[in-house]
């Protein structure tokens, strides 16, 4: 089977042979079963051993598989625990020859195949899919969320809540869901479904006579679940003993952290908790780990911009800001920035609150401000481990800002983040600050003001006409021969027309001339003035150059932008 793999791999490329056969002879002790031993390694995910498996056996690997794909037979006949400890699921109905296809997430494992054709009755076809795919399927066919809700809601009154803390043990495998307390099962299902839906956060909100479950996707709030009022305090004692937190504390707010696992992707959950008059209120973050740090091609520049701002990160000294409000991908845009600098040749190191992602080569710190560890007393400490390259995660006061123009200055190239709307706006923040307009001039190279628009769902983008006040909000004239697009609507982007986000960027490059009106404490609006006539696009400007490239539509670059008052 391992020469055959190998074969399959030079045949489809799906993995690198060599590396392939390597692993192979590293593990020739192993004596698992060949699909266990590649399943748990940490070298392929999951998806890239199954396509594996499917191109040497010849069966059909599925992506998704949609529940009205799943017999009735399969269903009264097979019973959900079974399909989901095994990860097994129908598709289609039997066949002319009564035979009908088994979907499984185990490639070599035949005996749950054939116990599943004897409980069927019938022949039946092997193909393969993820268990991450495999568990919707089940959950969604075997309406298995009403019922876990149900369970809950009639365990309230003999759940001891105690007894939760006993039940969560390092990293929580979200496909776990056999054998678990109805609770578990039922917060389980509630990150699944988030993780399923491409969610960055999901709000459990307590109101007086029910609790609704909303999730953050693309920016966006949406409701998508509603619970029973009673299970308000066993889903919240259950988050908080996942994230450590003390689940007696009712009347205070909470931060906790925990790692959840979904097959083989590691995600990062961060918690809050704030007491409200209907209870308490719960806010967890998702941080995908496994999707990696975005490189600045993906980040949504346009070419000039971003051949621009290359050499701008490339430079030995200076001050970098990022800018815009929370929730505009700026961290994101730092860690592309560091990515692309070569760790190998220069020292870089970091001081965030909290890390995010971590980042290969780089030494990051976490402040930690009740041992005194804040971002001021972190900058002083990093100055003394001879670094090259500083990133902070965010300036908040004088002192902040005072350092790292002060570090730049002594040759370093520092990286930080500000809260303003525009770049120029960053100028006078800096200045608002305290800190003398003679550094913010010397020191400062570049400010990069951004926000995230929602992309238009590949698969139902259509053209269509937008009204003449749009066009004319946009800056774009109405006799524009570009075709504009807009989302219809399908089951991929959930009916909203979008999927995915990207960046639309206001780079301003400090030259002399804006040296010197930094110098002589010139507005915000007059820097903006005089960068514009340099070249540089304004937020708005960039949204109108993705919307006429059909990235994004006219009603999300307004939604996200303000008027350019030059």
């Amino acid at each position: 089977m391992k020469e055959q793999l190998i074969q399959a791999a030079e045949r489809s490329g799906i993995v690198n042979p060599q590396t392939l056969s390597d692993f192979f002879a590293e593990h020739a002790d192993d004596t698992r079963r060949v699909d266990q031993i590649l399943l748990s390694a940490p070298n392929f995910t999951e998806d890239v051993v199954l396509r594996l498996f499917a191109e040497t056996l010849g069966v059909e690997f599925f992506e998704e598989i949609s529940d009205k794909d799943v017999p009735a037979a399969f269903i009264e006949r097979i019973p959900a625990p079974y399909a989901q400890h095994h990860y097994v699921i129908g598709h289609q109905p039997e066949d002319a020859n009564g035979t009908m296809t088994v979907i499984t997430a185990n490639p070599l494992d035949m005996m749950v195949v054939d116990n599943v054709s004897k409980m069927l009755a019938v022949p039946v076809d092997t193909a393969l899919s993820t268990r991450a795919a495999i568990t919707s399927a089940i959950d969604v066919a075997y309406e298995q969320k009403n019922t876990v809700i149900e369970e809950v809601a009639e365990e309230l009154d003999s759940q001891n809540l105690d007894q939760l803390a006993d039940e969560m043990g390092g990293s929580e495998d979200l496909l776990d869901v056999v054998n678990r307390p109805p609770v578990i099962r039922l917060v389980n299902d509630i990150l699944f479904r988030a993780l399923q839906m491409r969610a960055s956060d999901i709000h459990i909100h307590p109101f007086e006579a029910k609790i609704v479950v909303r999730y953050r996707i693309d920016g966006i709030l949406y409701d998508t679940l509603t619970l029973n009022r009673n299970v308000l305090s066993l889903v919240i004692s259950r988050i908080k003993v996942m994230a450590g937190m003390d689940i007696a504390e009712r009347r205070m707010p909470q931060d906790g952290r925990c790692s959840v696992r979904i097959g083989q992707r590691e995600i990062d959950l961060r918690v809050s908790t704030v007491p409200t008059s209907y209870g308490e209120r719960a806010v967890l973050r998702l941080l995908d780990k496994s999707s990696g740090i975005l490189t600045l091609e993906q980040l949504g520049f346009f070419e000039e911009d971003r051949k621009v701002f290359d050499k701008v990160i490339n430079r030995s000294h200076g001050v970098i800001f990022v800018t815009g409000p929370t929730g505009s991908g700026k961290s994101t845009t730092l860690y592309a920035c560091l990515n692309q600098i070569d760790a190998t040749v220069k020292n870089i190191m970091t001081v965030e609150d909290p890390i995010e992602y971590q980042l290969g080569g780089i030494s990051q710190m976490q402040v930690a401000p009740k041992k005194g560890m804040n971002f001021v007393n972190a900058l002083r400490h990093i100055l003394r481990q001879d670094p090259d390259v500083i990133m902070v995660g965010e300036v908040r006061d004088t002192e902040t800002a005072a350092m790292a123009i002060q570090s730049s200055l002594t040759g370093h190239l520092v990286f930080s983040t500000l809260h303003t709307n525009d770049a120029a706006g960053a100028i006078s923040r800096l200045l608002d600050f305290g800190v003398e307009p003679y550094l913010v001039s010397s020191s400062l190279i570049c400010v990069l003001a951004q926000r995230l628009v929602r992309r238009i769902c590949p698969d139902c983008k259509q053209a269509y006409e937008p009204p003449a006040h749009e066009l004319r909000d946009l800056g774009i004239m109405e006799n524009e021969k570009t075709p504009f697009y807009m989302g219809a609507g399908c089951a991929k982007c959930f009916d909203t027309g979008y999927r995915g986000r990207t960046g639309i960027y206001e780079l301003m490059t400090i030259n002399e001339d804006i040296r010197e009106m930094i110098y002589q404490r010139t507005t915000a609006g007059a820097i903006k003035k005089k960068a514009l006539e340099f070249g540089m696009q304004t937020l708005r400007m960039d949204g109108a150059r993705k919307v006429q490239s059909g990235v994004t539509t006219i009603a999300e670059v307004l939604r996200v932008t303000q008027a350019d008052n030059v």
